[in-house]
């Protein structure tokens, strides 16, 4: 069997030691959806047992001690992956057909909920829990 190891550092260490060289182990992440969006043959996904499953299975690391109470929109991940190519609120309406002021008010509740300072920020916070690549 061909799996992929998530978690922490420490979590996935404590995963091939209790596999004991039984499974063979094909790829490591730190997010589930990391694990998710590579290219590798597996069979299965291998998470630690416990809440920083949860997490992981939510986009966050297991390292990141911030939490998201409310998960983003489908719309507000849009927003999310225009605004990490740097686009401004005016490019962003266009390319959604929404008004700049509709962008404003999804970048406020991404920066909410994300815990972000500003919309760099934002995108930082969301490429280190996987919710968006770059």
């Amino acid at each position: 069997m061909r799996v992929l190891l998530v978690g922490s550092s420490a979590d996935r260490e404590r995963l091939r030691s209790q596999m004991q060289g039984s499974i063979e182990i094909v790829g490591e992440f730190a997010t589930l959806a990391a694990a998710r969006a590579a290219d590798l043959d597996a069979d299965a996904i291998v998470l630690p047992s416990g809440s920083p499953a949860d997490e992981l299975a939510q986009g966050r690391s297991a390292d990141d001690d911030e939490v998201i109470d409310e998960p983003l929109t489908p719309r507000e991940v849009e927003v999310l992956e225009l605004l990490a190519e740097g686009l401004p609120n005016k490019a962003i309406a266009e390319r959604l057909q929404i008004s700049d002021q509709t962008v404003k008010f999804h970048v406020s509740s991404i920066s909410g909920k994300l815990g972000a300072a500003n919309r760099t920020d934002a995108v930082r916070r969301a490429v280190r829990r996987g919710l968006i690549t770059l």
